[in-house]
């Protein structure tokens, strides 16, 4: 029923399943913090390895994201998902240690594999090593807002409105760097004889 909008009683609409632990969080509730941290700490890690490609800084990152939340609960307005907000917060931490460092990383495909078994995700079709290898190898060849785009579109299943929301630009900005990164995905698998580009519906 693609392209078809369902409509919720207003009873039945969706609810986010952090914004309990949210709310109990912004009471200074530590068991709430740790419950979050257990939801949340594979998303930011994932999301900050694929922006500082090393793991002993994605997990530091993941830790000042905590601790920013823990700090900073009652910032949350509810105008977007517990999940988004804390993805933004991650975001900055990660892109704050790329300028630290004055470049950006390239995408290290070792760390990919790594990452996409420990995440679960719109990937986990793609079992085979060499498959997995030759993806990552033509993602780390992607702009770093582009390789951003990739990963929150597939890995953590983010719709268009909630990247922005992250990212800090329109959704059609969005839209442009997902276009021109599974334009550019599907020629360079293309290249390489892969199948994955059917697989992603590239």
């Amino acid at each position: 029923m693609s392209g078809v909008a369902i409509l919720f009683p207003r009873e039945a609409m969706p609810v986010d399943p952090l914004a309990a632990l949210m709310g109990r969080v912004v009471d200074a509730d530590q068991r709430a913090l740790a419950e979050l941290y257990s939801q949340m700490n594979r998303k930011i890690f994932a999301f900050a390895l694929r922006h500082v490609g090393d793991r002993d800084l994605a997990e530091g990152i993941v830790v000042e994201t905590m601790f920013e939340v823990w700090k900073n609960a009652a910032r949350f307005s509810g105008g977007s998902s517990v999940s988004t907000w804390i993805l933004g917060i991650a975001r900055h931490k990660a892109l704050d240690e790329v300028r630290r460092r004055a470049r950006f990383v390239p995408y290290d495909e070792a760390a990919g594999m790594e990452m996409a078994d420990e995440c679960g995700s719109a990937f986990d079709g793609l079992a085979a090593h060499e498959t997995r290898l030759q993806l990552d190898a033509c993602i780390k060849r992607l702009p770093a807002e582009q390789q951003e785009c990739i990963h929150l579109v597939f890995y953590e299943e983010l719709s268009l409105a909630e990247i922005a929301q992250i990212q800090g630009v329109p959704e059609n900005t969005v839209k442009t760097r997902l276009f021109h990164a599974r334009r550019k995905l599907k020629i360079l698998l293309g290249r390489s004889g892969s199948n994955v580009a059917q697989i992603l519906s590239l």
